[in-house]
């Protein structure tokens, strides 16, 4: 790979205190290069004029599956040893993960228990169902989804692959900064949405690792933000409930992702409901993609005036933003629709 920058060679980061490296990512992108997407980049003129600064997009939403999370989960599958592979695998997850690892196993051609939360977007049990996972329900808390994918590793002897605290996934979700730098190697800064920090994490120590000068931002809804909280606490901070329409941000750091996120985050930006759906309006008018509300968080904090009136935007000029997935539950849409015309 060609150098990306004038201090590549001279990296000041030990990635080897972290669960994943650049190694471990580069390694992820040759065992998924058959099966992901590379995914392109979008830009738009009139987006850039309102933020003040270029802006690209980093489409994950055209990622198989729909998100990122495919790449993590696909990284995992793939790097099980034939015999053990053979068991299957299980997880527990209310959004893209879920229906990730079944996508994942469903190609590898081996068996995938997906422990579901009763109250999950029917978009994404939807996506499990299509890609051959065997659905098991849970009650809509994190001690029933552990309990429940216990039992079914128990009874299966399959492996467990979590959603984010996972080297292996961590990995995978790295090849996104890979990919995102070659594509536009001008990139002074990253947008990120962040929930258990696991493409986060990923991205931060890829594009450090091949561009030290590179800020790594993170974003996630005020009715989340726990990762805020634990940057300015210097540990995790848990919070008692969430409150937010992003459905896919609602997770909590790791002990695996968030030192990455402690160490090589700039700084988390926090966003109101209505910057998101600001942010997701302007996607579909504008980028004409979909997006769900999670994607846009990045997009909502470079708006933000905490960004744009902060010292974190000087020399931040070009700016890459993960749009993180596209699986919106438009259920609602087009009964709204309907209603309407009527």
């Amino acid at each position: 790979m060609e150098a990306l920058t004038d201090d590549t060679s001279a990296l000041r980061l030990d990635q080897g205190k972290y669960a994943a490296s650049l190694a471990s990512i580069l390694e992820a992108r040759a065992r998924i290069q058959p099966y992901a997407h590379v995914t392109p980049v979008l830009t738009c003129a009139s987006i850039d004029a309102e933020a003040g600064r270029n802006l690209h997009f980093k489409c994950e939403n055209f990622q198989k599956g729909g998100a990122f999370k495919f790449r993590g989960a696909c990284n995992a599958v793939f790097s099980l040893p034939e015999e053990t592979a053979k068991r299957g695998v299980v997880t527990h997850s209310s959004g893209n993960h879920a229906a990730a690892v079944a996508l994942a196993a469903q190609i590898r051609g081996i068996p995938a228990h997906i422990v579901v939360p009763k109250n999950a977007p029917s978009c994404k049990i939807a996506n499990v169902e299509r890609y051959g996972g065997n659905i098991v329900t849970c009650e809509p808390t994190m001690e029933s989804r552990e309990q429940t994918a216990k039992k079914v590793q128990d009874e299966t002897g399959s492996v467990l692959i979590l959603p984010f605290n996972d080297g292996r996934v961590m990995s995978g979700q790295g090849t996104v900064a890979v990919e995102f730098l070659e594509q536009v190697p001008s990139l002074d800064a990253i947008f990120v949405p962040i929930s258990g920090g696991g493409l986060t994490s990923g991205i931060a120590l890829a594009a450090k690792a091949l561009k030290p000068s590179i800020k790594i931002f993170a974003a996630e809804p005020m009715g989340a933000d726990d990762a805020a909280q634990s940057k300015a606490a210097g540990k995790i901070v848990t919070l008692p409930e969430v409150n937010t329409i992003a459905d896919g941000l609602r997770a909590f750091l790791g002990d695996l992702t968030w030192p990455v996120v402690r160490d090589l985050v700039e700084d988390v930006i926090t966003v109101s409901e209505s910057e998101i759906v600001t942010a997701m309006r302007m996607c579909y008018e504008r980028l004409k993609i979909v997006v769900e509300p999670s994607a846009v968080v990045g997009l909502a904090a470079v708006l933000s005036q905490r960004f744009q009136e902060g010292p974190h935007h000087l020399n931040c000029n070009s700016i890459g933003i993960i749009l993180s997935g596209g699986n919106i539950d438009l259920d609602a849409l087009w009964t709204s629709i309907n209603q309407s015309i009527r």
